[in-house]
Order: structure tokens, then sequence, then C-alpha cells
């Protein structure tokens, strides 16, 4: 995986050299062409000004802000490299924070810290005092002329970088609606239920058990169409939502189902006795 930036790890006086590697991979997703429909061969876009409609050369375009309906200012070089920040090679992590204190929102892309020559030793106190004190490093640097937030986290022998997104770019989540603990009343039994099915499916995570049907499906349909076949294309039904009424027989099928009948006789008497009480309350408001 090549470097994609070089420089510098700093905390107090202490500077580590480091290079940014990728630390993911785009997966092969397939690619799709706008073709002409009668011709079946791709189509080309023209840029073209929307004032007479003839071609703009690349030469004769620049970029402009809009300031109010139909008005621009326009930006050249100079005003982009004015703009600019610091072209630093170091990434100083002003401040360390409890690792699971930050909103998992703001985090981006991951990248490898890899140290280069001379740095092992540095490299290696940051990530295990990181570690024992369950601490990630906060900072800004500059990434290909922008400037980035960052957090610095160990991982194993590795030390990650994490691009951050700025707290002006998440949503408030003020801003939407959520069940509260006012408005909507969990009774302790279905509370109950709905823990011992996550437990009971609980497992550790393996992510190679997780693949991209839609994707595997075009493959087949193409494969398939080259070849002068059709496949069948399956029904896709909303699923039906879950009735407050029915919430507890729900769970207790699902609780069934996940333990191969076997439930444990707690729950099972719990699913009875909130079994009944969800049909009183249906009685009460069919009365």
């Amino acid at each position: 995986m090549a470097s994609i930036w070089k420089g510098s790890l700093a905390f107090g006086l202490v500077n580590i050299p480091v290079e940014l590697r990728s630390a993911v991979r785009s997966a092969e997703k397939l690619s799709f062409r706008q073709l002409d429909k009668k011709h079946q061969q791709p189509i080309k876009y023209e840029r073209v000004s929307s004032v007479d409609g003839k071609p703009v050369p690349w030469g004769d375009i620049v970029k402009g802000f809009e300031i109010s309906k139909g008005k621009y200012v326009v930006l050249d070089d100079a005003d982009f490299a004015a703009a600019a920040v610091e072209m630093s090679r170091v990434l100083e992590m002003t401040d360390f924070v409890p690792a699971d204190s930050i909103d998992p929102r703001y985090f981006e892309s991951p990248y490898f810290l890899v140290p280069r020559e001379g740095g092992d030793k540095a490299y290696a106190l940051l990530r295990d005092a990181l570690a024992e004190t369950h601490k990630v490093g906060i900072g800004t640097f500059a990434l290909r002329n922008k400037q980035h937030l960052a957090a610095v986290k160990p991982m194993g022998d590795a030390l990650v970088l994490e691009l951050m997104r700025f707290q002006a770019e998440l949503v408030d989540p003020e801003e939407m609606r959520f069940p509260d603990s006012d408005s909507v009343k969990v009774r302790p039994q279905e509370r109950a239920m709905a823990v011992q099915l996550i437990e009971n499916l609980a497992e550790a995570f393996d992510p190679s058990k997780y693949h991209d049907e839609y994707e595997d499906k075009l493959h087949e349909i193409i494969k398939a169409k080259a070849k002068g076949k059709k496949l069948a294309v399956a029904d896709a039904r909303e699923p039906e939502q879950t009735q407050v009424v029915d919430l507890v027989s729900r769970l207790q099928e699902s609780l069934a189902a996940s333990t191969g009948g076997k439930r444990a006789r707690g729950a099972s008497k719990q699913a009875k006795g909130a079994n009944k009480s969800a049909t009183r309350t249906t009685r009460r408001r069919t009365a």
C-alpha cells in the first residue's frame, strides 16, 4: 500500500517520523456507463454556457461562489493559495481524550500510521501509553491542501489515524423525533425478553459472514443476460410492521426460535404474564 503522506507525530517535545497508508481498500464494484438506448453506445457530455449554449473550453472555465441568485464571486489560483493552511509535516496531538467519549459519527476514514526509519521506539512508546490510558490523541494536520481533524488510537501493534468530521458537519439529533421514556412505555417483561433474545443471538463479530448480496446478484444477472438468458426477479415486499399488541407474542416466538424451542422457565412465565396484560389492554381498547 503506497504512502499518501509523510511527516511526524508530535506530543509534548517528542516527534515520531511516520507515514500514512490507507487501512481500507475499495472492493471491486460494478461500474455502469450511460448508453444511447437506440445504438447502445456511450453518450458524451459537453460543457456549455448557460447563456449562449456554446461549448466552453477548459481554459475559459473558472470557479465561482454564488453570493446571491445569479451573482458570483470568482476565485483564482492566488485566492486558493492565500486560503491554504500551512503545509506543516507535523500532526501535533494537542489533546488526549477518553477513547469512548467521542461520538462515532465524527470518525470518517481510517489510515495506518507506519513508523519511518528511527521512529520505532518512540512509536511503540506512544502506542503503549495510549493503550494503557485508554486515550486517543486529537489534533489537526494538512493533507492534500486541506486541513483535517484527526484522532490517533492504538490497534494491536499499530497506530491508526482516523480522519474526523468537524462539529459543524454533524446533524443535531434535536432536529429529529425519537421515542422517549415518557411517550413510550416499555414494560419490564418486554424489556427482559428483548434482552434475552439479544443474549441468545450474541456471538463474536465475524466480518467474513457478511457480503454484498446485491452486487453478487447483479453479477449473476449480467452473466445471464450476456448469454441471452433472463433471471427471475423476486417480488420485493415491504415487511409487515409488528403491531403493539403483537409485540410480546413476536418476542416470545423469536425467543423460541433462537433457543431451539427451549426457553428459560422465567422468560416463559414473563411472556405469559405480559401476553395476558397485552390481551387485557386490547380488550379495554376495543370495549
